[in-house]
């Protein structure tokens, strides 16, 4: 009886370091996303868009990663701040990065990504300011620099598609309802991130400071900032976010800012990092 409860146990053993012997799991793909709703959702709605996960029915500007329904390539979403993610591309399989952090650390979204968001309109970036100060000649003078001819060809010539104009009838750059003689001498100070949106409000500046109006601009690297600084009034209004993004910092913050108008879109993009092409998906 001793020899067989032996054998048994050796050929339970047996199988044990048999099935153990088996193919490794694969190690999950990790793609870092933007953590900020309304981002994350739209680099979500990008990786189900190129067949990489899909989501629940009804998920939209607002999914998370727990909205994801199914995942055929095991993929982990690495939720991150939005700034950052340029610095953990290489750590990363992949990452789906906004266009104006990928312009900053010197990624092209046309030419160096793996796939490209297309240019919704729903995310076009805005010109904000805080409510009751939309009719202000400040905020029109600055409206009207920016839906000018020359910034929509500064855009194009500057960014080849990366940043893409969404003003349909650009003008001169001035608007024929403000008194410009009024506002000779005065400061339209306005926040802004880096790349692409200080950029472009220079040839605004330009534009403005042909009426002898000073544009001062002020950067900043994060996505809070811009806005509690237009609302606490430290600022006259911030370029740097689109409308989705304001409507959600509005709601959990209870600010009350508002668009002017809308400028530009900049196509998120999936890019490799430890990957250098989509194989590792396929």
């Amino acid at each position: 009886m001793k020899k067989l409860i032996s054998l048994a146990l050796a050929a339970v053993l047996a199988l044990g370091i048999l099935s153990g012997c088996g193919k490794k799991a694969d190690a999950a793909i990790q793609i870092a996303v933007p953590n900020d709703t309304t981002n994350e959702a739209r680099a979500l709605l990008l990786l189900e868009a190129n067949g990489i996960i899909k989501l629940k029915d009804g998920a939209g500007i607002t999914a998370t990663k727990n909205d994801i329904a199914e995942n055929p390539h095991n993929v982990e979403i690495v939720e991150t701040e939005a700034a950052q993610i340029p610095n953990i591309l290489k750590d990363v399989d992949y990452a789906v990065i906004n266009s104006n952090y990928a312009i900053n650390a010197g990624l092209n979204p046309v030419k160096d990504s793996l796939a490209i968001e297309g240019s919704a309109s729903a995310y076009a970036n805005i010109l904000a300011v805080k409510e009751g100060n939309e009719s202000s000649d400040k905020v029109k003078a600055l409206v009207a620099a920016l839906e000018s001819q020359q910034v929509a060809d500064y855009i194009a010539e500057k960014y080849d598609g990366a940043v893409v104009s969404t003003v349909e009838n650009p003008g001169d750059g001035y608007d024929a309802s403000v008194d410009y003689a009024a506002l000779a001498g005065e400061t339209i100070s306005v926040a802004a991130s880096p790349t692409p949106h200080a950029e472009i409000l220079e040839v605004a500046k330009e534009i403005l400071a042909e009426k002898d109006i000073t544009l001062d601009i002020q950067t900043y690297n994060d996505y809070v900032v811009p806005n509690t600084v237009v609302e606490d009034g430290t600022v006259d209004a911030n370029y740097f976010q689109h409308t989705p993004y304001l409507d959600d910092f509005n709601k959990e913050n209870g600010t009350h800012i508002v668009s002017v108008a809308a400028i530009h879109v900049e196509p998120m993009g999936l890019y490799g990092g430890k990957q250098t092409t989509l194989d590792a998906l396929k």
